[in-house]
């Protein structure tokens, strides 16, 4: 696979103190679906409309198939962007919409009937060719609008925040759809979310963005389970943090002293016996010992809360020295559907070496 988009050193700033996006180098490959993912104004949307040609960078070089686009508008592009409100025509029906990009191009009306055609047998939604977009529900909008930027072949589609409008249930449905039409076209997709289900469900690479900057960017499973700070840990999943230091190291493993106990983990990068850590773990990586049980790692404490969500329970367990961890476990798995547990109950929890993030500093997110 050869790059279809090129970011060199794009820095956009708005004033000497204010900075958009801060030095943001990047290549995505021909036919990946990449997302950019962090809180609201770490610079997404704004790398998002620098690649699409709505703002221009005050430094750097934006480069499409290996054509210098830095500072093109964005009808000299090959690329279509689908906004968070759709920006549907409601005068227009469902196929004059999706046919109104290739009308102003000067495309002959068969070859636009046929196109469109196309475009709205992809998104499933060919039998509402002439309906007009207030008669179509908010899941239908959505994908009206990606057959819309779909119709033009764009070499790259460009979603900014394509399902923050819709309810949480449709939005789950709709993240598969989209994935799908990604398979589907074969062209590259470059989202822009601060909802990290989307991302982890629907990308083939993410890149995390902090304060402009380019935080950690990988596969969905290697951000998740190996996260370079406390920043990304935090923003891809559920994690718990506690503040330890590093009492001895053997190889590439650490004992780690804690106000609630001490903890064995596996080290990334070499880190010497003295250093102040902040570890994490994911709940769902933590456990409940039955009694007698042992344990590589086990911190001990009483239930402060149990939270019921329907496929299990999110335990709220507070060590001896007032920090709390969260366990996520599964109903039918350890517990009994009646045996929940009760809160003050005393309680021993468990997590492996290899599920225990080391991260250099005192200082968690």
């Amino acid at each position: 696979m050869s790059a279809i988009i090129e970011l060199e050193h794009i820095s956009k700033h708005y004033s000497p103190t204010i900075i958009g996006v801060d030095d943001v180098t990047l290549a995505v490959e021909d036919g990946e679906f990449v997302t950019l993912l962090g809180p609201s104004g770490c610079g997404k949307s704004t790398l998002l409309r620098m690649i699409g040609g709505f703002e221009a960078p005050t430094q750097g070089t934006i480069r499409l198939a290996d054509k210098d686009v830095t500072f093109e508008p964005p009808y000299r592009r090959e690329v279509n962007m689908v906004f968070q409100d759709y920006a549907l025509f409601p005068h227009m029906t469902v196929g004059e919409n999706v046919g109104y990009g290739l009308k102003v191009q000067g495309l002959g009306r068969a070859e636009i009937e046929t196109r469109v055609h196309e475009a709205l047998k992809l998104v499933g939604l060919f039998d509402k060719l002439k309906l007009r977009p207030q008669q179509l529900s908010g899941g239908q909008r959505q994908r009206i609008a990606l057959a819309r930027a779909i119709v033009r072949r764009p070499k790259v589609l460009l979603l900014d925040e394509p399902l923050s409008a819709l309810d949480a249930k449709l939005r789950e449905q709709m993240q598969i759809e989209l994935k799908h039409l990604h398979e589907k076209v074969g062209i590259t997709f470059i989202m822009v979310t601060h909802d990290q289900t989307e991302a982890l469900v629907m990308s083939d690479r993410v890149v995390v963005m902090e304060r402009g900057r380019i935080a950690q960017e990988g596969r969905p499973q290697d951000l998740y389970d190996h996260p370079a700070s406390p920043y990304v840990a935090n923003f891809i999943g559920t994690t718990n943090f506690l503040p330890g230091q590093i009492a001895r190291v053997e190889g590439t493993t650490a004992e780690i002293t804690l106000g609630g106990g001490r903890l064995s983990a596996l080290l990334d990068a070499p880190l010497p016996a003295g250093t102040r850590v902040t570890l994490g773990c994911r709940p769902e990586k933590l456990r409940m010992l039955a009694e007698g049980e042992s344990a590589a790692n086990i911190l001990e404490g009483r239930i402060a809360e149990v939270i019921y969500y329907g496929l299990g329970l999110r335990i709220a367990v507070e060590l001896s020295d007032g920090a709390r961890v969260h366990v996520d476990s599964l109903l039918p798995d350890r517990l009994a559907r009646s045996a929940v547990p009760p809160v003050g109950l005393a309680v021993r929890v468990a997590v492996e070496p290899h599920n225990v993030f080391v991260f250099a500093g005192d200082v968690a997110p």
